[in-house]
Order: C-alpha cells, then structure tokens, then sequence
C-alpha cells in the first residue's frame, strides 16, 4: 500500500513529537567517546601515579586472585584509579595496566565499557538522575528541572566551580524508591524537588546529607506503611492448629 506525501509527513511529524517525549541519557558530558583524544587535561604526559597508601591497597586486592590472574582485578583496581583522581584519564588506565601486566587495551575495554569509569573530568559531585520508566513514572523529570535550574546547568555539563556534574542514567535499581538519584556513591530516594534543592544546599556548605529515603520510611518497604509481618511471630509453634 502506498501512502500520499500527506499522509507519510503526518506520520513522520508525530513519530518525531513521540520521540521528543522522552530522550536517551546524555553520557556525552562524562563518559565520553570510546575512542582516545588527547585534550589538555587529558594525554599522555598527564600526571599520575598511585599513592603509597593505594599501592598497598592494590596489593591486598591482588592477593584475591589465584597467581596468573592479576588480570581479573581489572575493575577494583580501575575503581581505587579513579577513587585517588576523580575520574580516569589515560595515564590512568596505562598505570593500572602496568600494575596487572597487562597490554593497555585490555583496560580500555573494561574503562569504556562501564558507565561506572569516567574517563573525562567531572566535578566534586557526581549527580546521576535515574530517569528509566519507573522513576519517570514518578515524575523524576521534576527532579532533573530542579537540579537544572538549581545548579544552572544541562544534563551533560559541569558547573563553572568544579563543584557538580550532572548526568541522566538508566535504571540504578531503586525503582521502589522511584524517584532517585545517585550523588557519588549515595542513594537519595523519595524525592521531591524541594528536597533534591536541599540536598544541593547540604552539599554546597560542604556536608553530606544523610543517603536514603526522604519520604519518612525506613528502607523499601512499603510506602502506606506494613500490611504484614506487623509483628514478631508467635514462637515455634506459629502457624499450628492448636487442637492437632
């Protein structure tokens, strides 16, 4: 079946609206390309080298694997990189390599592979706002607008002072505590605009609030309060008929 010009620009312009809903996250800001490019901040003549402390952190890491298989401490050793230096750039990743025996490569697979690596610079706190279908269900978008207008920056970008990052991810598996940020590496659940803008104060006066929910209940339980397990059971023989 053929459609007239009409027609397929119709439908042309309203997959378009559709797909302005709601766009993919932004990575472009701290995760970066995959491929290298020598910046300013980033090359092979950036400093780095691991403190005396890490080194022997990275010791106690490597005694967990079985000889030969330095390799498989990839990512804890990545992880205390990025830990010491705030993100990782390629003097980074080529030291690490060095500790593990490695080729470089190796660990450019493993950095460019998970969002958890940052290879570009990113600021004192790093904010990921989970804006997958539950949270969006929960109206994180809210959420992000805050941050946004709070901080005056888009998703993707740094503020002048070094201070924020701002970023979109997918799901960080809190859904139950829909809507959620991850600020370094602290949950904040259960939030309202005003309390992400509190939470931006907190930070900015150089205190970290306290992680978890905002709405008053403990963890992930339910949200209207228990409707079982109310109290400790009875003793042993819970659940018996009495009269067998």
């Amino acid at each position: 079946m053929f459609l007239s010009a009409a027609v397929r620009s119709a439908v042309s312009h309203t997959a378009r609206q559709v797909r302005g809903l709601h766009r993919s996250a932004v990575r472009s800001g701290a995760g970066g390309i995959f491929v290298h490019r020598d910046t300013q901040d980033n090359n092979p003549e950036t400093p780095f080298e691991f403190t005396e402390e890490n080194k022997k952190r990275i010791q106690v890491i490597l005694s967990m694997y079985p000889e030969g298989h330095k390799q498989a401490a990839t990512i804890p050793v990545l992880d205390l990189a990025q830990r010491q230096h705030g993100w990782l750039p390629l003097t980074a990743m080529n030291k690490v390599a060095e500790v593990l025996g490695v080729a470089p490569m190796r660990v450019y697979e493993v950095a460019t592979f998970y969002t958890m690596f940052q290879r570009q610079p990113v600021g004192k706190y790093f904010i990921q706002v989970c804006t997958t279908t539950p949270c969006m269900l929960c109206n994180s978008d809210s959420i992000l607008e805050a941050i946004q207008n709070k901080l005056g920056i888009k998703v993707g970008e740094t503020t002048a002072d070094k201070m924020f990052t701002l970023i979109e991810v997918e799901c960080l598996g809190a859904c139950v505590n829909a809507p959620m940020v991850q600020i370094n590496d602290n949950y904040y659940e259960d939030l309202t605009p005003k309390d992400i803008e509190n939470i931006i104060d907190e930070l900015k006066a150089g205190r970290v609030p306290a992680p978890g929910p905002r709405s008053g209940r403990f963890s992930c339980e339910p949200s209207g309060g228990l409707t079982s397990l109310t109290g400790p059971p009875t003793g042993p023989g819970f659940g018996v008929r009495p009269d067998l």
